[in-house]
């Protein structure tokens, strides 16, 4: 998937220029193959209203049968560990109850989550401008 110029533009507030863009990865405990159908269908729902909720940008999402990617854009004020807590919590809770059979699984998601950042200038070019502010 190729990006488009308005992923990268910037968000502004009364006190802040942003662009942060989060790559996460979540796993269901054990690494089950629980994310199919119906339940993935219901997934995408649920991270559909956290977007809106949190004004978040979701450029991309992808949900196979053991593992979540989704990449989002964020305000500056929310940081990756909570919109993790978010996203698994609310997910958690709704998807146990509306799917008993997930029930069996001591909890739905795995402890642990991976989260990077993206952006688009790499940090050896940040870098190189960051150097080169002396020479101004």
């Amino acid at each position: 998937m190729k990006l488009s110029p308005k992923d990268y533009e910037y968000r502004r507030t009364e006190g802040s220029v942003s662009s942060i863009n989060y790559h996460f990865i979540f796993v269901p405990k054990r690494r089950k193959a629980v994310l199919v159908q119906d339940v993935a269908k219901r997934l995408q729902e649920i991270i559909f209203e956290l977007v809106t909720e949190h004004n978040w940008k979701l450029i991309a999402l992808e949900i196979m049968p053991d593992h979540v990617h989704m990449l989002i854009n964020a305000p500056t004020d929310e940081s990756a560990a909570q919109i993790a807590k978010w996203v698994k919590g609310r997910a958690a809770r709704f998807l146990r109850l509306e799917f008993p059979h997930l029930k069996k699984l001591p909890c739905l998601w795995s402890p642990s989550y991976f989260v990077a950042t993206t952006g688009k200038v790499s940090t050896d070019t940040v870098m190189k401008y960051i150097e080169n502010q002396r020479n101004k």
